[in-house]
């Protein structure tokens, strides 16, 4: 089926709507389209003449001999120009992460045995204040290390051309190998997006077990998604994040409300400064964050609607 997306507009068609469950910081966000088993295939990618070029894969990481903190937190905030900070944490407790810019806070569950996260400075240039916290009781924490630290990227879109604990991948990823090879038959961004975009609604169904089971905390893994062909929409929007940043096409991982149910879901945005129509049919606008979601999408509904992308209210962002 051809799909046609307009996009500065997504798609609120809400099939069957199933809770992708909650959490305390937005990890795990609902919907639901048909829930039917779905083969992986390798077909896909738009045919051209393989004049695009994907930049050289931007990493991203820790560095324990740049970072700073105490006997339990480290915190890496050496590459924060590349638009992310790294922290490991040792407890035998919970442990949350929080980041905070002006009035805006992102909340985190860091991992307490000493593995590294990686968490995006999603906005912009400025001044950032970061603490982790170790619970005590109950839902109360103890500030266990904070620290603050200036950033000016290297360019806004920094922080969603990189893995992240949100978007978790590496360059030998299996998602990341699929993107390049649909890369290297498109001709412009846009056949990269068309393609990945075509892939995923055609082979990732959503997971309806998944969705009224999964825990607080939840971050997915886009190569299992790739290989299990099901999840629920935190793992299409991680999944579509993770191919399309590794061949240079910027891309947020978006949680946020779908009027008129107020069903909390994510998404992606991705950036392009082209323009016209690619062969699943986007209406690109020059330079502007265009949406893309593929939940809905995959769940067979026809999504030739027109509007101004009001149903959807942006809430945090990765």
């Amino acid at each position: 089926m051809r799909r046609s997306v307009i996009a500065w507009i997504i798609l609120p068609v809400l099939l069957a709507l199933a809770g992708c469950g909650g959490g305390d910081s937005p990890a795990a966000g609902p919907p639901g389209p048909k829930d039917a088993p779905a083969a992986v295939s390798a077909q896909a990618a738009p045919q051209g003449d393989g004049s695009y070029r994907a930049p050289a894969f931007a990493s991203s990481g820790f560095s324990a001999e740049y970072a700073v903190g105490n006997a339990q937190v480290l915190v890496d905030a050496s590459s924060a120009q590349y638009g992310y900070v790294a922290v490991s944490g040792q407890s035998e407790k919970r442990l949350k992460c929080q980041i905070f810019y002006g009035e805006t806070t992102y909340t985190y569950d860091l991992p307490a045995d000493g593995t590294p996260a990686v968490y995006p400075l999603q906005c912009g240039d400025g001044a950032y204040r970061l603490r982790v916290m170790e619970n005590v009781v109950d839902n109360k924490y103890a500030n266990l290390y904070s620290t603050e630290f200036d950033v000016a990227l290297v360019d806004e879109f920094q922080p969603f051309l990189r893995p992240s604990s949100y978007v978790d991948y590496h360059e030998d990823s299996a998602c990341v190998k699929m993107a390049g090879e649909f890369a290297a038959q498109a001709d412009t961004a846009l056949d990269v997006v068309a393609a990945v975009y075509d892939w995923i609604c055609s082979n990732v169904a959503y997971d309806m077990e998944k969705a009224a089971t999964v825990q607080s905390g939840y971050l997915p893994d886009p190569d299992e998604t790739l290989e299990t062909g099901r999840g629920i929409c935190f793992d299409y929007a991680s999944l579509a994040a993770a191919m399309l940043r590794s061949q240079g096409v910027p891309t947020k991982v978006i949680f946020g409300y779908v009027s008129p149910h107020d069903v909390y879901h994510a998404w992606n945005m991705f950036y392009t400064a082209e323009t016209g129509w690619v062969t699943v049919g986007y209406e690109v606008k020059e330079g502007s964050w265009n949406r893309l979601d593929l939940t809905f999408s995959a769940g067979g509904a026809d999504i030739a609607y027109i509007g101004n992308g009001e149903a959807y209210a942006d809430l945090y962002c990765y």
